[in-house]
């Protein structure tokens, strides 16, 4: 996969001024349609910390802290284990999409920028500036440049999409019926997005697999995986999901008889539109769908459960990353290691190109 600066020479245009309010006419349209998507967003954050709060009023912190105080200790042993598993997981995002890019990097350094990645952006949110601010600290040091980092992330981006389509389009497909009195629809409807998820992802597998597929991101041009890659993608973004799935099931009320299958689509809902919502974790959203699909359990329980997963699944590996990098950087200064920071003639963060200060001006 390449993902490089592509320079174009701009054509001569007949009609200068045509040509300039066509690209001004395009930027304005996008405009419009990013405030359309960041108004969706909104809405949906307030309806569901509305609905929220409302299913909330009835549960008491008193009874909320009885239930912490009764999980037990498998279940929160088990909880960590997902956890664990997860993002091991998450490592392999980074790690095929260095493949891809034929950068050989040691894993020990993939594992603690990928981990350290997700476990800050999942708990504060803005993925791009979090993630991609740890990122470039970490991998640059090992001669990644800018374009080449930015390629690695949406490489990593349509892994998770991948596992999502797949288990969200199996779970439905497979619970159809279960899910239609949870979900208020119907088996038919059920299956049908099922198999629309799955069609989409196959679908996807067969344009890669047809020839060498390419997105153009303003000058940069990215070649999408083939289809070898894409199935391992796909199989990573499965194993993610459904581990972390696994972190919020094994907490829940032990009397619960609903299935892992027919949870994980409630699951994979709950966290698409938490990222609808751009929120951080899709705090509020993901609750407030949890809560509203699992209105057969006791309130509190379920309540209880989630606060418990986003403690295990977001607070533990946020603390735990935050002390990683200080230790990493503590490490680094104390072996007196130098960052190489980016081949030469390569654009930093601020966008001037790298030089090593031991060569003579």
């Amino acid at each position: 996969m390449n993902f490089q600066d592509q320079h174009r020479k701009p054509a001569e245009p007949a009609e200068p001024v045509q040509h300039e309010a066509a690209p001004a006419a395009r930027k304005s349209r996008r405009s419009r349609y990013a405030w359309i998507g960041t108004g969706a967003s909104i809405v949906l954050f307030a309806v569901s910390l509305g609905v929220l709060w409302k299913l909330v009023q009835s549960v008491s912190w008193a009874e909320v802290r009885t239930a912490i105080a009764a999980a037990t200790g498998r279940q929160l042993g088990f909880a960590f284990l997902f956890v664990g598993i997860s993002y091991l997981f998450l490592t392999g995002y980074d790690a095929l999409a260095l493949r891809q890019l034929k950068i050989k990097v040691p894993y020990r350094i993939t594992a603690l920028a990928s981990f350290t990645s997700y476990a800050v952006s999942f708990t504060l949110g803005f993925p791009l500036l979090t993630a991609g601010t740890i990122r470039y600290w970490i991998y640059s040091r090992q001669g990644l440049t800018t374009p080449k980092i930015a390629a690695l992330t949406v490489i990593a981006g349509f892994t998770f999409w991948l596992g999502m389509g797949v288990v969200l389009g199996l779970s439905l497909i497979i619970e159809a019926g279960q899910l239609a009195g949870l979900a208020f629809t119907s088996i038919r409807i059920n299956q049908t997005v099922g198999l629309a998820a799955l069609a989409l992802v196959l679908g996807y597998l067969a344009w890669v697999s047809a020839k060498k597929r390419s997105i153009t991101v303003k000058q940069w041009r990215l070649e999408l995986p083939g289809a070898s890659v894409s199935i391992g993608q796909m199989l990573v973004g499965i194993g993610d999901v459904c581990a972390a799935a696994a972190v919020l099931y094994v907490l829940l009320p032990q009397e619960m008889t609903l299935g892992f299958t027919t949870f994980l689509a409630i699951y994979v809902l709950a966290a698409m539109l938490g990222i609808a919502s751009n929120a951080p974790g899709g705090i509020g959203v993901f609750e407030a769908t949890i809560l509203l699909a699992l209105s057969s359990l006791p309130r509190n329980e379920v309540l209880t459960s989630l606060l418990l997963f986003r403690g295990c699944y977001y607070v533990v590996p946020f603390v735990t990353a935050l002390a990683m990098l200080g230790l990493y950087e503590i490490v680094k200064r104390a072996g007196g290691a130098r960052d190489p920071g980016p081949p030469e003639g390569t654009a930093g963060p601020s966008g001037r190109a790298w030089r090593d200060e031991s060569e003579p001006r």
